[in-house]
């Protein structure tokens, strides 16, 4: 993402995903209020399943102009997102008083070179007690073909992604999610070895393999998965 240009193609492929993406949003949901800002917003599909209305305010922040025009048109063809506002840039081109009382990376910090400085600049704008959010994919190990297709810097681990914020915020929540996508990460590591999966392996991952992780993942404590979460609120 550091020329603003997104390498990956998959976006419009896991646009349908809608199991995996009503199970992570009911699981960030409780820590989004007020003003958001969603980093990397890419076309906008999180953007129309997040919004509920109560909040007072969304930005959409997306470096490719070409995503951001897309995300434009997207949301002003949604009734419920007509509201939100859609500025092409990253974090550094935010103004230094504007904050939020909660930030998404959904999907994104695993993009950026320097994580570390991102969430330093991520901190910056949030409110006191406001909650910065990341999910993304988890595990070195499991770095694939895919992950090198669309442009991933590295995978997480819980530990590992909790120590790329700043001292001014305190963890508040970090968990795994999809213990049963992991294995199919892990065949596609091992085996498979595709950069990208089809239409029919994203089906039965969405439609199979989540719904049996939103029963598993709960009795493994959350300390499974192919995706990993933290949440940190800034200390006032």
């Amino acid at each position: 993402m550091n020329d603003h240009t997104y390498v990956g193609g998959e976006l419009e492929l896991f646009a349908q995903a809608n199991h995996w993406k009503r199970y992570w949003i009911s699981r960030l949901r409780p820590f989004l209020q007020g003003s958001v800002l969603e980093v990397g917003a890419g076309i906008g599909t999180n953007t129309l399943l997040l919004r509920n209305g109560s909040e007072k305010r969304w930005v959409c922040l997306e470096p490719d102009p070409r995503l951001a025009a897309a995300l434009h048109d997207k949301l002003t063809a949604s009734a419920a997102c007509r509201t939100s506002e859609v500025r092409t840039g990253t974090i550094a081109s935010l103004s230094p008083d504007e904050c939020f009382d909660s930030i998404l990376y959904i999907d994104v910090l695993e993009h950026i070179e320097d994580d570390h400085r991102e969430l330093r600049e991520a901190s910056r704008h949030l409110h006191p007690g406001g909650h910065l959010i990341v999910l993304s994919p988890a595990h070195a190990w499991l770095f694939s073909a895919f992950d090198q297709a669309i442009g991933h810097c590295r995978r997480y681990t819980a530990d590992g992604l909790a120590a790329t914020a700043p001292g001014d915020l305190r963890l508040a929540k970090s968990f795994y999610l999809d213990s049963v996508g992991l294995l199919a990460s892990a065949a596609n590591r091992v085996l498979l070895r595709q950069s990208l999966p089809n239409a029919r392996q994203i089906n039965l991952w969405d439609g199979f393999m989540v719904p049996c992780s939103k029963v598993l993942d709960p009795l493994t404590g959350y300390r499974v998965g192919k995706s990993v979460v933290c949440v940190w609120e800034r200390r006032p």
